[in-house]
């Protein structure tokens, strides 16, 4: 099975005033190709911290992050931004979509930044759309989506470089319970469709059931992992 998301022994160390403060402490973490992963733990326990890392978007201060077996910590800023756009899906909390753009331009704007062709690029959007079941609002601007259909683009959006790594910060908190049901729903099945390895931070536990797996973390340790009862059909 591959492994598209390995971190060995990673540390990360923030300047506290005249201390240090420790936001990861020599986390090890694993996720497969097609495992929906969840992450949990009290708040300031670093789970974003970890996703931060996990995405390359920060460097730890120790330790080795490789995503899809390349060691991102011997590449340039540079290179990190190209992996990070071809290999890597980042869903924040807050989808931050354009006010002026539809939908379906929204997934268009980051194929640009590819210098992907128009046509192309059009067809996989709107292809995308289609999956995360919003083929009639392509047209719809952020202002005339609900919450959760604007999550909905913002998966999409994420899922248009196809991705091997997809991590997911809170997707679930701005959203009443049956939104948040459909959310994490969709997650599981593009997980699966895609075969990414899906990290979600959350703290909706009820819905860990529909994970693979599910990684505990406190004090900047991933303290415990297991599998969860099995999922609903």
């Amino acid at each position: 099975m591959n492994t598209p998301l390995n971190i060995v022994n990673v540390s990360l160390d923030y300047p506290d005033g005249g201390t240090t403060l420790k936001a990861l402490d020599a986390v090890n973490l694993t996720v497969n190709q097609g495992e929906f992963l969840s992450l949990v733990g009290p708040s300031g326990s670093g789970k974003s911290s970890l996703l931060a890392v996990a995405a390359t978007l920060i460097r730890p201060t120790s330790g080795l992050v490789f995503v899809d077996g390349q060691d991102v910590s011997a590449l340039t800023e540079t290179e990190r931004t190209s992996l990070r756009r071809d290999k890597v899906g980042i869903i924040f909390q807050q989808p931050n979509l354009l006010p002026a753009l539809t939908a379906v331009e929204q997934l268009l704007i980051r194929e640009h930044l590819r210098s992907n062709r128009l046509r192309e690029s059009r067809a996989k959007a709107l292809e995308l759309l289609d999956v995360v079941g919003l083929s009639a609002a392509v047209h719809k601007r952020p202002h005339q989506l609900s919450g959760g259909q604007r999550q909905r683009v913002n998966i999409a959006r994420a899922l248009m470089g196809r991705p091997t790594v997809l991590l997911v910060d809170e997707p679930t908190a701005a959203l009443d319970h049956e939104r948040s049901g459909s959310i994490v729903q969709l997650l599981r099945r593009v997980t699966d469709e895609f075969s990414t390895a899906t990290v979600m931070v959350t703290h909706d536990t009820e819905f860990l059931p529909v994970t693979d797996t599910v990684a505990t973390m406190r004090d900047g340790r991933v303290s415990r992992a297991h599998v969860p009862a099995p999922r609903p059909n």
